[in-house]
């Protein structure tokens, strides 16, 4: 349907038969088998409601394998039916072919909650919940599939057609990847970023406390995980952002070379492709629509990479008044950096938006570009790619930036290290999931690569002497962003024994301070602490073959 609009509309002028031409003359690179997760559903059918109502319906649905009632709601002129429960403490956790349903059942013996599968049909589980509560018992924003909820816009008579078919075995694709290596959420029992986790809408992620889960049965491919993530920890699969980027690229070339001019890229969702074909004869015909899986799979490194190779400006296009709490705060944190960038390089903020398709017929497009000598498209990971994008725009910029602030949840920054009671320890190195933070090597210090550095926090919590404090901003000389800095360093303490420099010299003064009162530190322990540690074992092995008595007090 799209492309049939867009050729209809292509023989107005030159620019809209160059976008007719660009886009479907331009590959789009995708997984052409993506993996995927499989829901068994065996047809057992749990509604949940009002008396009156769930026993007014339940027949609508005899063709299921078996259907369960449960009545937050007693009514006395409510027909009597089979498989009737009444509790109002309900909790329900699954998804299709796999939901768990816990209630305290009335006129049951048992006062605890009991698995009311398990009661009903003898099964562990549910396969298709209907939940006819006035506000819906699951709370998440957006449920598993197989739960359908009236309180969440769920059409009693669509479903009465559609949960007849919901038997057998559904694949759905695997939306993610996650690569362990590179996530930053704990380190060594620090705990660290968890964006990712207050970025799921559908509540698939969890933290174990030292490592995050993905549920692969309950995400929904919303992409805000990935988009959240500042590591590339997650990545999107339906494609990559690095295959959309690459998409982008090779759009905007195509567009170019058929003669069009002043492109806007129009990044919008799937699900709103109905919206977009029924405003595209509205927009400029330099509006290029690009479509994604969902609009939050890709984030600011997309979106300066789409300035950077000649877009005028991007549009994150969608019915605004739809966007659940979770993705519209995930797209406004995003937004909010996109925007901070553009104002401190002197551009207009509103180069990337969030759009809403009621507003198109007021909508004017930009006729100058930001970036008129396009650069061969950017690789690496997407910080990588963000900060070529960033660059590249901040050499045309008319201010010139040198440094900016950004709002305290950005994952671009540095660090403030009070130095002078600063030990060394390399506790923050330890922590560090980027190695932004890193040893000197050949003597005692801390070095530190700004744009590296992620803003998790892990180094601030980790100090034993707590003088490390984040500092989100970012640098435009990409030089010294890039390079290690020099955050303290100072002289290396020599073993009293054969010299070698084993520990800075702050570190022994302190230890040596603290402990030179304590009763296990006394004669030749308290010597000890200034040797190395070879130097060390030999000299307490030394004294305990001198005086095998002294074993007991080594």
């Amino acid at each position: 349907m799209l492309k049939s609009t867009l050729e209809a509309l292509a023989s107005n002028d030159q620019n809209a038969a160059a976008r007719f031409s660009a886009i479907t003359g331009t590959v789009e690179l995708a997984n052409l088998i993506p993996p995927t997760v499989s829901y068994e559903s065996r047809g057992n059918l749990l509604i949940i409601g009002e008396q009156l109502t769930i026993t007014a319906l339940a027949e609508q649905f005899s063709t299921l394998n078996s259907v369960t009632l449960l009545a937050t709601e007693k009514s006395a002129q409510a027909e009597k039916v089979a498989n009737l429960y009444f509790s109002k403490e309900v909790s329900v956790k699954g998804y299709l072919g796999a939901f768990d349903v816990r209630c305290r059942v009335d006129g049951t013996i048992s006062e605890t909650n009991v698995n009311l599968a398990k009661v009903a049909t003898g099964r562990d589980c549910f396969d298709i919940v209907l939940d006819m509560t006035a506000e819906g018992i699951v709370k998440i924003e957006i449920p598993a599939p197989g739960y359908y909820a009236t309180a969440k816009g769920a059409v009693v008579a669509d479903l009465v057609e559609e949960l007849p078919a919901m038997i057998g075995t559904f694949d759905k694709p695997k939306y993610f990847r996650l690569n362990p290596d590179l996530c930053a959420h704990s380190s060594r029992g620090v705990s660290g970023c968890d964006r990712c986790v207050d970025a799921c809408p559908a509540g698939a992620l969890t933290s174990t406390g030292h490592a995050i889960e993905i549920n692969p049965y309950l995400c929904q491919g919303v992409g805000t995980c990935a988009t959240a993530c500042p590591t590339e920890a997650i990545s999107y699969a339906l494609p990559d952002p690095d295959n959309t980027q690459h998409f982008v690229y090779r759009l905007l070339e195509r567009y170019q070379t058929e003669g069009g001019s002043a492109p806007t890229i129009l990044f919008y969702g799937n699900r709103d492709e109905a919206s977009v074909i029924r405003t595209l004869a509205l927009f400029p015909s330099t509006v290029i629509p690009v479509a994604l899986e969902e609009l939050a799979t890709v984030g600011v490194d997309t979106w300066f990479s789409a300035l950077a190779y000649g877009a005028h400006q991007v549009l994150l296009a969608t019915n605004t008044d739809y966007i659940p709490a979770t993705i519209d705060r995930v797209l406004s944190d995003e937004l909010a950096i996109a925007q901070a960038f553009l104002t401190e390089l002197g551009f207009e903020a509103d180069r990337i938006t969030l759009f809403d398709f009621a507003q198109v017929e007021s909508f004017n497009a930009y006729e100058a570009a930001l970036v008129t000598d396009v650069q061969a498209r950017f690789e690496g990971n997407k910080r990588d790619k963000l900060f070529a994008a960033l660059t590249l725009l901040a050499d045309v910029s008319p201010a010139k930036p040198e440094h900016s602030e950004l709002p305290a949840n950005a994952p671009y920054g540095s660090v403030d290290c009070q130095t002078d009671d600063c030990t060394l320890c390399m506790s923050c190195v330890a922590v560090c999931p980027t190695r932004a933070l890193h040893a000197v090597g050949e003597r005692p210090g801390l070095l530190f690569i700004e744009q590296d550095c992620i803003q998790c926090g892990m180094c601030e919590k980790a100090c034993p002497e707590k003088v490390i404090s984040m500092k989100p901003g970012f640098n435009w000389d990409a030089q010294a962003r890039t390079e290690a800095q020099v955050v303290h360093e100072e002289e290396a303490a020599c073993c009293t024994s054969c010299g070698k420099a084993f520990a800075p010299a702050s570190m022994v003064k302190m230890l040596t301070e603290k402990l030179q009162g304590h009763s296990q530190f006394q004669g030749e322990a308290i010597r000890r602490l200034s040797m190395c540690e070879d130097c060390r074992v030999r000299d307490i092995f030394s004294q305990m073959e001198s005086d095998p008595e002294s074993q007991l007090k080594v």
